[in-house]
């Protein structure tokens, strides 16, 4: 790719419009220092510095799509609680909109807290509830995405799935279909209980340990022949046009249903993996939504993972640092 080609892409990212479905979370961190052990237990003591919420888990993926320059519509079901309202809070002062989230009394808004000391991650506290959706909230919520789809101009729709429930095997079916009669690409980041669902979608990516475990089989990360295989087994098996696997020091591995074609990670200091694949799944979006080949996209979403683990907590990609590498990059393969 030359460079007038990769500024324009990136500036078509303005155009593109991103639906978002999964599990939303607040993501709190406590930022402190520690001096000393407890007396009470041989731990750490953090004295608290600061309180931060960002948007986590699928809101993440909008931060992302909506730092990369383009419109996320985020698609969810929140608790009807305080920290429902601390999430649409946040969600309104980074001027997204709130029209595919459904607020519900017996759903329970997920946090995850992080206490950071010498910008490590000592600790994390989880505060959720994974059962499924019920039938009735289901039915709301999968109307609202009917009419969301119909409605507005959605160049691609992601599926950002971390087991919390709202995610289900119905969903995926007629969201897919939908889809797929619309022309709009699909996207998917898998957790095991919905994988073997995602039929039919337009790309898929698990990372190692989400792919070993979806598919039942013990391999090493580095086997990237019988990876290969597997994926293209897997996709043929599932109707998907393309997996792409992450594998973290290996880079990613991307294939279709006869060839696949590895990409190594970039050599860089590593500082936190969190939100990573979150980055991966929100620059394939836009890159396939712009007209980029299977082969472009995989390569501009490997620097885009490998970039956002270099800054601790869950961070957005830098659309600007993004493209400077992504130049970079292309002037010297």
């Amino acid at each position: 790719m030359k460079t007038k080609e990769i500024d324009k892409k990136f500036a078509e990212f303005s155009e593109k419009k991103i639906l978002i479905i999964g599990d939303v979370m607040l993501d709190a961190y406590l930022w402190g220092n520690v001096n000393r052990i407890s007396p009470e237990a041989p731990v750490p003591i953090v004295a608290c510095k600061k309180r931060e919420d960002r948007l986590g888990g699928a809101a993440n993926v909008a931060r992302n799509i909506q730092s990369l320059g383009a419109e996320p519509i985020l698609c969810s079901v929140i608790g009807k609680d305080e920290k429902g309202k601390i999430f649409s809070e946040i969600l309104q002062k980074r001027g997204m909109t709130q029209m595919g989230i459904l607020e519900s009394s017996q759903r329970t808004t997920t946090v995850k807290t992080r206490v950071i000391s010498q910008n490590q991650q000592l600790l994390r506290v989880d505060e959720e509830m994974n059962q499924v959706l019920d039938t009735d909230i289901e039915t709301q919520f999968v109307y609202l995405l009917h009419q969301i789809i119909n409605n507005q101009a959605i160049d691609a729709i992601i599926f950002e799935d971390y087991d919390k429930g709202v995610i289900t095997e119905n969903l995926i079916k007629q969201v897919v279909e939908l889809a797929t009669s619309r022309k709009i690409p699909t996207l998917v980041d898998p957790k095991k209980r919905n994988f073997a669902f995602y039929q039919g979608v337009t790309f898929f990516k698990p990372n190692f340990k989400e792919l070993t475990e979806g598919i039942k089989i013990e391999i090493a990360k580095n086997d990237l022949d019988r990876i290969a295989q597997l994926s293209i087994d897997f996709q043929t098996k599932q109707n998907i046009r393309y997996v792409m696997t992450t594998l973290s020091e290996y880079g990613v591995l991307v294939s279709d249903s006869e060839k696949h074609l590895h990409y190594p990670a970039e050599i860089r200091d590593i500082a936190d993996v969190s939100g990573a694949g979150d980055t991966v799944i929100s620059i394939a979006a836009l890159c396939m939504s712009v007209g980029l080949s299977m082969t472009e996209t995989a390569q501009i979403a490997n620097l885009g993972g490998g970039l956002v683990c270099e800054k601790v907590g869950v961070v957005p990609i830098d659309k600007s640092l993004l493209l400077n590498e992504t130049i970079n990059y292309f002037q010297h393969v």
